[in-house]
């Protein structure tokens, strides 16, 4: 039981690693190459992990041979639009200036409740509302709807919100980050007389964040109970 264990732990390991250099899509947007690497990994992983008698390295090569494979992949699918298409296809519009277009329904093999179900998921209830509809590659759907049912924005009525910025966390469980107070110019002193406003020690802070338009939030961290 113990080998099992360690076997597990190791080839875990390797696995998240694997998946870490693959890069950070969500599972979602995976286009299918990668989905394909993604379900073989899992395969190999699992055969040596529980069957003590084959050699642990029987898992890990293979995994590390689709990790290369995965990268070249990667590189011909960054370098030509011909290999590309090949491996991930193309956007497939299914509805083209509010008109559903059947035969690109029938040719993705997409149904009506389908592609409702799609838009719903991006607040969309009305088909009516919709411009475009685009089948992307990953297989999600993008939803532009017409002028005048899309939200409005400040351009709408010509105004210039103020910029905001990137908020950073400067606090984060009783933790100060220093290299994001390095970031915004600005040192422990500083910091300690902000929090010190909120009648607490930076190191009793739950959170501490500072955004562009010098905003601060600052929560303490509660006393937990025995």
């Amino acid at each position: 039981m113990l080998i099992v264990f360690f076997r597990s732990i190791v080839l875990y390991i390797i696995v998240l690693i694997v998946m870490r250099l693959m890069g950070k899509r969500e599972i979602g947007q995976l286009q299918p190459f990668e989905l394909a690497i993604a379900i073989m990994i899992a395969d190999l992983a699992a055969v040596p992990m529980a069957e003590t008698g084959i050699p642990i390295s029987n898992g890990i090569i293979p995994i590390l041979g689709l990790l290369v494979m995965h990268l070249i992949i990667s590189f011909l699918n960054l370098k030509s639009m011909k290999i590309r298409e090949i491996l991930c296809g193309k956007p497939a519009i299914l509805i083209y200036r509010g008109k559903i277009d059947e035969k690109v329904l029938k040719k993705e093999r997409f149904t009506l409740n389908e592609l409702q179900e799609r838009l719903r998921s991006s607040n969309v209830v009305n088909l009516g509302d919709v411009e475009y509809a685009i089948l992307e590659t990953s297989g999600q759907v993008t939803v532009i709807q017409k002028p005048d049912k899309r939200t409005t924005t400040p351009k709408d009525f010509n105004i210039m919100p103020e910029y905001e910025g990137i908020p950073y966390d400067l606090v984060v469980d009783g933790k100060v980050m220093y290299n994001n107070l390095k970031i915004i110019g600005k040192d422990y002193n500083w910091l300690k007389k902000q929090v010190n406003k909120f009648n607490m020690e930076p190191e009793e802070a739950l959170i501490v964040t500072f955004d562009g338009g010098n905003q601060i939030f600052c929560q303490k961290k509660a006393k937990l109970g025995n």
